[in-house]
Parts: C-alpha cells; structure tokens; sequence
C-alpha cells in the first residue's frame, strides 16, 4: 500500500520475522529495586480493558508498547506520542479479530508463518542450527521462542480471518491484470544489481561506536591484509567470512549481499559494481571499517517475472482490499463487544478509528534476485 492507516500498522505490526540484518537487542532493564514489591503479581494481573470476548491486562498492554515501539523504529515509521492507547487499541481489535477466528483459519495462519520461516531460511542460506541462532537473536525482554511463534501465527492469522470475514476474493485473472497493465510497469521494474560478499574488520567499537585508536586500526589493517592474502591464494571466502568477519548481518551468510546501487555506503558500493566476476577487491575503508569484496554476479536490469512476483501481487491486492473495508469492521466489531476502559490515564483514550479512506494501487515490491 502507498498509504496504510495508522490503526492497520499498528495491528499488523509482528513479531520482526524477517529482521535477520539486525543485531540483537540487549535485554531492557527494568526499575525494579531490591525493595520487595508485595503487589507485583496484582500489577502484572491488572485489567486494563474489558468487553465481551476481549480483556487486556497491564503486562499484555507494557508488552505491547515495547514491542511496537521496538519494530515501528526499525521499519522507519515513526511512534506516535499516545503509543500507549494506541497499542490499547491495537490489543482490543486483535482479540476480537482472533475471537472470530475458525480452526481452518488457524491452520491456514500457522502454515503462512511456517513457510514464511522456511522461505527466509532458504534465502538466507543458513543451516537449521545458524538459522535458529538467529531467531533466538530476535528474542528479547524475556520473551521465549514458543511466544514468538505464537505471536507471528496468531499475526499471520488475523489477514486469512478478516478476508473470510469481509468476503474478499482475489482471483488469478485480477493478479495477471495487474501485473500486465501498463500503469504499473515501473512497480515491476528490477534494477541492476550485484551479487557480492564482503569481510568487515570494524574500525569503531561496536556498543559506543566511538572509533579505534591508531594503534588498534592498524593492528585491523594488518589482520586484513593477512585474510586477502589468504583468500587469493585460493581460500574459501566464504569460509573466511563465517570466520573473520564482524559484520553481524552477513557473517553467517559467507558475507553475502544482493543489492542495487543507493544502497551501500558510496564506497562499499563503487567497488563493488567496478569488480569483475570472481575478482576479489584490494581493501578499502568506510565509516565502518575495512572491506574486502568479492563479486559473486552482476544481474542486468530486468522485469520481475510474473512467476515470482505472483503471490506478492495477491497480498497486495488482499490488503488493499482489507484496508477499504477494515476501519469500519474494527468499530463494529469494539462495539458489539461493548469494551470498556478500567485503566485510570487511559480512560480519555478515543477507541473510534478514524473514517475509512479510499485505498490507493497496491505496488508489491520487486521479487529480489535468485
């Protein structure tokens, strides 16, 4: 979608599946002093919203806005000020939404997110035990595995209930016709891209980003110079990635990246599109650290084809067609289920949301490069 609502970014808002760049958070600490807290438990247990079929309770809600907060910052969108009531309301309509769920719809919410994972692995290259590794980096606040399953089925469930629910059907000859009309050619446009891996020894500390002494930078440099070495002699450079490099999101990959030009910093990306297939680069140096790269392909600009960009042709237009009817069945739904506010600061909270507006054209992103 060119514009969601703030409501629908909020609810669909999951658990970061597919946040593998990243790395992992530390666990927050929390205010609790030594001083015992007899009334802990009740705080925890306390409710904050209740109606029929839907009760919210204070460690669901504080769950909630961390997490929200943490994945809206991630994906680039920003929090609004009443995160709090809005992460509210956000708990309501998914409990209501659930509520409305079939054992059919479950399954079919539990097999998306499984094959969802399976397609992230396969992507991604990594082995059962790196890619569960990954996951667990995912993990925080005390969070277990078996919870961010269940909250990445039950979000992978709520789009397969409400287009049950609102009778949407989405039919092969409209995913074709959108993909053919000529209005959205440039959606399906794939530009130039290169397939490279990379070493990186960083020249700033990883947790203050403050930069290395001279001393320490050229200890990096000299340790560089000896993994260049090795890797035109012949050495697996993958293999020296797994083993050398520091850079978090690719390590576990053989240092490997697909991208196009405008993504990495000016220099990673100019010598990076100057290689040769094979070539391995002499060692350069950007605000992270010092590189080297070695080009895997060079892939030419291209049209997406239909087979790979199907599915995601689907979705779009699925939650394109949500999005015109959701507005108004989330307010319904709050107001048959009567929900009332026991939270004293939240009580002022508006739950109406906002008219629904007209939906623009759904452009799904280009499928990237195999």
């Amino acid at each position: 979608m060119k514009k969601i609502s703030k409501s629908l970014i909020l609810l669909c808002t999951i658990a970061p599946l597919v946040a593998f760049g990243a790395t992992p958070d530390k666990p927050a600490s929390t205010n609790l002093t030594t001083k015992p807290a007899t009334n802990l438990g009740a705080l925890f247990a306390e409710v904050v919203a209740k109606g029929k079929g839907v009760e919210i309770k204070r460690n669901e809600l504080d769950s909630e806005v961390v997490n929200t907060r943490a994945i809206m910052t991630a994906r680039g969108y920003p929090v609004p000020p009443d995160l709090e009531a809005q992460a509210l309301k956000s708990l309501i309509i998914k409990q209501l939404i659930l509520g409305k769920a079939t054992e059919a719809d479950r399954a079919k919410g539990k097999a998306t997110f499984e094959d969802r994972l399976a397609k992230l692995q396969k992507e991604a290259k990594l082995t059962d035990e790196e890619f569960n590794k990954r996951i667990s980096m995912q993990l925080f606040g005390g969070q277990t595995r078996e919870q961010w399953n269940k909250q990445n089925i039950e979000q992978a469930t709520i789009p397969v209930v409400l287009q049950r629910e609102l009778n949407i059907k989405v039919t092969d000859d409209d995913v074709k016709k959108f993909y053919d009309s000529p209005t959205n050619v440039a959606s399906f446009e794939q530009p130039e891209m290169v397939r490279a891996s990379h070493i990186l020894l960083m020249t700033q500390d990883p947790d203050t980003k403050a930069p290395l002494s001279d001393e320490q930078k050229a200890a990096k440099r000299k340790q560089m110079e000896d993994i260049l070495k090795q890797a035109r002699e012949g050495k697996d450079f993958a293999e020296l990635a797994k083993k050398y490099s520091e850079d978090p999101g690719s390590k576990d990959k053989g240092g490997e990246y697909t991208f196009p030009r405008g993504q990495m910093v000016p220099e990673f990306e100019k010598t990076a599109f100057s290689l040769k297939t094979n070539e391995i680069s002499d060692i350069i140096e950007t605000q992270f650290g010092f590189h080297i790269i070695k080009l895997s392909e060079k892939i030419p600009a291209k049209k997406v084809e239909f087979e790979k960009i199907k599915d995601e042709i689907h979705d779009a237009l699925v939650q394109q067609a949500i999005q015109k009817q959701f507005l108004a069945y989330a307010d319904k739904l709050r107001k048959d289920a009567n929900v009332e506010i026991l939270d004293e600061k939240l009580k002022g909270a508006d739950l109406m949301l906002a008219p629904p507006k007209s939906a623009e054209g759904a452009v799904p992103p280009a499928a990237p490069a195999k």
